[in-house]
């Protein structure tokens, strides 16, 4: 543990055109790493946040709606490659919905079907900006050029995050893994919007352009689509910051939180990876934190370009240290550490952060195989402006790990995904492939057949299993 492992970084990352604001972010979180700083935020130490304004109650006119719309951005991180599912490439491109018409569409298509929705109800120009990754920016700007304007005249349509070195976990130094050089890097967690906009100027160009609001969240969540109501009510604030916290139900068990510090009276965000373990039952108390953070934030650009400038892009974000192997897929590989840091942790950044309750329907992540399966089931409808909209109350699905691979995944679901508007759960055990017209009730339960099952066309799943 010397200045030799940090040393060693920065050359690296400075060779392979990281840009400076990273570097120097990178090096804060090394120094907080090498001190024996672990990023624990401890329940002691906080208060719960409690008694949000709801996005239910409010009431703002279309005028004020539209205004504000008129003056926002939206950016979506989408540096993701969906490696859980076993992809390698933009998890934004992956088919998540299929029109009456029979058009599939992806999460992207989604994205830019909700904008141009939004732009056509409120005459708002909302420009669209993508925070890619190196690996996602060429497939994700050509699926952006097969829709008519996108683009916003004088803006980007997207700008790149930042990557680092995996260090070792026991000299601290960049491992060395000739394998597959490409695992010797990673990225730095979503708290890298703030290096990367710095970097890239995008905040300075939104500004001289006219707009004042950026709403920002991740493109896997559909239910992040432009609104006009909470554009309103973050304008209204005054706020420099603000967060959409849900409430948290019996599936909620892991997430970010927003909890306020003792010390200061300051709101701040503790990640699962932020918990002491005698703390997690704590945490994961909804009578005691009642909300869970979505990702999606809102920013006045004008004090994010203040702060961005008065730093260098170097926010002082809480550290999470991620103790994985070189080869996620190689339990014996080297033991290394990733630096991160989550973007909601800004809050504590901002004096007057503030945040607002929201329904479910602005959290729909994907991140593995059985979310997928129920934003391309009949639980939800896509409605003309291209939201994703629940029917019912989602069932709990749990899929084997025959389909964690997006490959397995499509091939047993070939002919479309089952009906579960009757289902309050589906578990499904052992490797299945399912007929067209298939339906589940009540709680769908498939146990292991030993060998690859079938579910017939038009078939019924129940407690019992299939039936005619």
């Amino acid at each position: 543990m010397s200045d030799r492992g940090l040393e060693l970084a920065r050359d690296k990352m400075t060779t392979a055109g990281v840009a400076p604001a990273a570097i120097e972010t990178f090096t804060r979180f090394y120094r907080l790493l090498e001190s024996g700083e672990t990023g624990l935020v401890r329940e002691d130490d906080v208060e719960p946040l409690t008694g949000l304004e709801r996005h239910a109650d409010l009431t703002f006119s279309a005028a004020d709606t539209a205004e504000a719309l008129s003056r926002t951005a939206i950016i979506k991180l989408n540096g993701g490659l969906g490696t859980s599912m076993g992809m390698d490439r933009a998890k934004s491109l992956l088919t998540v919905r299929r029109t009456a018409e029979g058009e599939d569409l992806s999460f992207l298509d989604v994205i830019v079907k909700q904008v141009q929705a939004a732009r056509a109800a409120t005459g708002a120009p909302l420009p669209l900006l993508l925070m890619n990754s190196f690996r996602t920016q060429d497939d994700s700007l050509a699926a952006l050029a097969r829709h008519d304007g996108v683009g916003v005249d004088g803006l980007p349509l997207d700008f790149l995050q930042n990557r680092e070195p995996k260090l070792r976990a026991d000299t601290l130094e960049p491992v060395e893994w000739p394998a597959d050089p490409s695992l010797e890097w990673c990225p730095p967690g979503h708290g890298d919007l703030y290096p990367a906009l710095h970097a890239s100027g995008v905040v300075r160009a939104l500004l001289d352009a006219g707009f004042r609001y950026a709403s920002v969240s991740n493109s896997d969540n559909l239910g992040a689509a432009p609104d006009g109501e909470i554009a309103a009510w973050f304008a209204a604030s005054g706020a420099p910051y603000a967060a959409e916290m849900c409430r948290k139900s019996p599936a909620d068990v892991k997430g970010g939180q927003l909890v306020v510090r003792k010390a200061d009276g300051r709101i701040m965000q503790r990640e699962t990876a932020q918990t002491h373990p005698d703390d997690m039952d704590a945490a994961l108390d909804a009578s005691r934190h009642p909300y869970f953070h979505t990702n999606n934030l809102w920013f006045d650009l004008e004090a994010l370009a203040a702060e961005l400038d008065r730093t260098g892009g170097v926010l002082e974000l809480p550290l999470i240290r991620n103790d994985k192997t070189v080869d996620p897929t190689d339990a014996s590989s080297t033991p290394v550490v990733q630096i991160e840091s989550a973007m909601g942790a800004a809050v504590a950044v901002f004096e007057g952060a503030t945040a607002i309750e929201v329904g479910r329907e602005r959290f729909l992540p994907v991140k593995k195989t059985s979310d997928l399966l129920l934003m391309r089931s009949d639980v939800y409808d896509l409605t003309d402006d291209f939201r994703l909209v629940a029917q019912v109350d989602a069932p709990l699905v749990e899929l084997s790990g025959t389909y964690k691979a997006i490959s397995r995944f499509d091939e047993r679901f070939a002919a479309g995904a089952p009906s579960l508007r009757s289902a309050t759960s589906l578990t499904v055990a052992g490797d299945w492939t399912f007929g067209a017209d298939v339906r589940v009730v009540g709680d769908g339960v498939l146990a292991d057949p030993g060998e690859r099952g079938s579910v017939p066309d038009g078939a019924t799943v129940g407690p019992s299993g299939v039936s005619a």
